[in-house]
């Protein structure tokens, strides 16, 4: 069975690093004690401007310094908390970073961490190299907005799919997060937020089955019971 047409409702913490080292317009790099910011990765990534190997395949006797990258994901809707993941890569290079050299760009990997709100997971470069980048990834931003500022009465229809006792006291319920799995609302309360996953009926294997997919949300949004909405 192809991993996709399980009734997943979240994408996994591979898959979830996979798509944020993808489509990354930044990164922090550190090697030898040195901090560099490396922006307009021009479409390819960091995994462009890096190579992950497995450990131990390190090229010569030459010694070898560590080398961490640090990447984090950030809600492109102003949320409260606008931070969603952090990933953090670390290996060992031949040579400081230097994006034009193949000495420092070749990382003998050692460890990748997923930091988001379910908690810190470690994932292994075998479940980075399988792992599928979300079909989204490259476009939810453009999505996320157009779904704010174009159709904010969506958001409030979507509410209906919501525990009652979740939409009580509710301030301001705006879309946190959107993968092929579902989309996530972020609600915020006078003191406090939650985050609410709308699970899509199957997970979409490529992004035009988007629109189908949510449309399949709004209308068991208007099939829904809980016709009294939050003003």
């Amino acid at each position: 069975m192809h991993p996709h047409t399980a009734r997943s409702t979240h994408p996994t913490p591979a898959e979830r690093l996979r798509s944020i080292i993808a489509s990354a317009h930044s990164m922090t790099v550190m090697t030898d004690g040195r901090y560099e910011e490396v922006h307009s990765l021009d479409g390819t990534g960091p995994m462009g401007r890096v190579h992950l190997h497995d450990p131990g395949t390190g090229h010569g006797d030459a010694a070898r310094i560590p080398i961490r990258m640090e990447l984090t994901d950030v809600s492109p809707v102003p949320v409260r908390d606008r931070v969603r993941a952090r990933v953090t890569l670390s290996g060992l290079v031949a040579a400081p970073y230097d994006a034009d050299s193949g000495e420092s760009t070749c990382v003998e990997f050692g460890q990748a961490v997923l930091q988001d709100a379910r908690g810190r997971t470690y994932v292994t470069l075998e479940q980075i190299q399988a792992a599928e980048v979300d079909p989204l990834a490259d476009c939810e931003a453009g999505m996320l907005h157009h779904l704010v500022s174009g159709h904010p009465e969506l958001v409030t229809l979507l509410l209906r799919l919501v525990p009652p006792a979740a939409r009580r006291g509710l301030v301001r319920t705006l879309p946190l997060a959107l993968d092929r799995y579902g989309l996530t609302l972020r609600l915020e309360y006078a003191a406090g937020q939650r985050d609410v996953r709308l699970p899509f009926p199957t997970p979409l294997a490529e992004v035009d089955q988007a629109g189908l997919q949510i449309h399949a949300l709004l209308a068991a949004a208007r099939r829904s019971s809980h016709t009294r909405l939050p003003a």
